[in-house]
């Protein structure tokens, strides 16, 4: 008889989200450990549960939603900050990777420190969306899963919180420059 602990099935579809996940669970918890120890709850819990998981749904929406929800019930409040980096290789590939729009042009020309800490300072439903669109590459549809929140709202907090680290940027002078004189 096979016990949960040796499901291949869970196994194939789990791993392969084990960075992603741990990757969202540092930027909420803003602790390697704690960070650790989400994840850790989140593949308990989703293994546990695994027999409630419908096949054919979006299996990465509904263990990010797991995820969230172990955070969320960690905290007294939600007022915690993140601290993992977006970490493109050099500050070349920074700008490789943002070409195409002007706001991503004006965004690319500050440092990774500047664009880390106005993400830090977004309240966690903004961070969060933000996070899982423009880290993640989460389409709208698997974030309203993963958030359990309509389509619109994932699309309107996204639009705030873009709007909102552009501000933060360009009011901060977190710029290259401002960098610079430091």
């Amino acid at each position: 008889m096979r016990t949960d602990s040796q499901n291949p099935e869970f196994e194939a579809l789990a791993m392969p989200l084990f960075g992603s996940l741990y990757n969202f669970a540092h930027w909420l918890a803003q602790d390697r450990t704690e960070a650790e120890d989400l994840v850790q709850e989140t593949y308990a819990k989703a293994l546990k549960g695994f027999s409630s998981f419908r096949a054919g749904t979006n299996f990465r929406a509904w263990m990010f939603r797991i995820l969230r929800n172990a955070f969320l019930n960690s905290r007294t409040g939600l007022a915690a900050t993140a601290t993992v980096p977006l970490e493109p290789e050099s500050e070349e590939e920074l700008v490789d990777t943002a070409r195409g729009t002007p706001e991503s042009l004006v965004i690319a020309s500050f440092t990774r420190e500047a664009i880390q800490k106005a993400i830090e300072e977004l309240a966690v439903p903004f961070r969060e969306v933000l996070l899982l669109a423009d880290v993640e590459e989460m389409s709208y549809q698997e974030i309203a899963e993963s958030l359990s929140v309509p389509i619109g709202t994932v699309m309107s907090r996204l639009a705030r919180a873009r709007a909102a680290v552009r501000k933060k940027l360009v009011a901060g002078g977190y710029g290259q420059s401002a960098a610079g004189r430091s």
